[in-house]
């Protein structure tokens, strides 16, 4: 799968936008405002990355990347991700994304409202836990005992491998989880933004509380 879409131009899209055109992916990225407001990201970036509205962008991914606020994920159109694995690194903010009682009263987990949504795609969250800027700095090689670990929650698991492999690509190593399970990875929780190895990061995630 060479070709992906990003949803979402923020810090995370344009940072997996540089991550993945260094290695050798094509790059369609998308936001809210246009791509002509992109302008300046793509040529920055280089010729394996372009600008598309935001169906564009869906619709020529192989795999997709959703990276937009919480509130605004369901201004995404689901045809043209239907079958496709969706990365999603969304988190909660309700002082951005206002109050949504579903999750202020712990029965649903972001990426359940993701899946949810694009209930014909193989959603996976992922790149949720670390500082954009990090993606770029903390890679090591595969058997690197200080290596980064991110999480992978996903119930496809088709997509968790994807994701799986794609991390050890960029340089990091994978826990998985279930969605059931992916409200241990996100804001406030022990493991949320900090570097941890594989290890450690399952230690976080055990100490976690609801």
């Amino acid at each position: 799968m060479t070709t992906v879409g990003i949803i979402g131009a923020g810090h995370i899209g344009s940072t997996l936008a540089e991550a993945l055109s260094t290695h050798g992916y094509d790059v369609v990225i998308s936001n809210s405002r246009g791509p002509e407001t992109l302008a300046p990201l793509v040529e920055r970036l280089g010729d394996r990355v372009r600008a598309a509205t935001v169906y564009g962008a869906a619709e020529a991914g192989e795999w997709v990347v959703v990276t937009v606020p919480l509130k605004n994920v369901t201004d995404i159109p689901t045809t043209p991700l239907a079958g496709k694995i969706v990365v999603d690194t969304n988190n909660y903010y309700w002082e951005r994304d206002g109050r949504i009682d579903a999750l202020e009263q712990k029965r649903t987990t972001t990426t359940r409202m993701v899946q949810d949504h694009f209930a014909e795609a193989k959603v996976v969250k992922g790149f949720n836990h670390i500082p954009s800027a990090e993606i770029l700095t903390d890679a090591a090689e595969p058997g690197d005992p200080d290596r980064r670990a991110l999480v992978a929650a996903g119930d496809h698991p088709e997509a968790v491998a994807f994701l799986t492999a794609l991390y050890d690509e960029l340089g990091f190593d994978t826990v998985a989880l279930e969605v059931s399970e992916s409200w241990r990875i996100e804001r406030d929780q022990p493991g949320y933004g900090i570097r941890l190895t594989a290890d450690q990061l399952r230690e976080k995630l055990a100490a976690a509380e609801r």
